[in-house]
């Protein structure tokens, strides 16, 4: 299950983290309701790996997802200990999702 990511949350949570992914979306956004579905269900089975966040950058997550270039949702970053490792933007299918998860955690 995706958990909700608020700004703070980065300092205390990402950068200690080894694996974390964040996706980056907003509450118009078509596209980011499709993949959260995705993203529940991929966190579940990679929950041994990985936190898994939900960020609205309109919301909660807007100076994270402003720092991290944010232009467009949805985007999925993988972070690790806070470092940005890879991203992938835009609603993409789930076998796809699950490729750039196993190439980056």
């Amino acid at each position: 299950m995706l958990v909700n990511f608020n700004d703070e949350d980065f300092e205390s949570k990402i950068k200690n983290e080894d694996v974390s992914v964040i996706q980056f979306s907003a509450e118009w956004c078509g596209p980011c309701k499709a993949l959260k579905p995705v993203m529940d269900k991929l966190s579940d089975e990679y929950k041994d790996k990985a936190g898994f966040y939900y960020a609205d950058i309109e919301d909660g997550g807007i100076n994270t997802g402003s720092a991290a270039g944010i232009r467009g949702v949805p985007t999925v970053i993988v972070y690790k200990k806070g470092v940005e490792v890879d991203r992938k933007v835009g609603g993409v299918p789930e076998g796809q999702m699950k490729e750039f998860l196993e190439k980056n955690i």
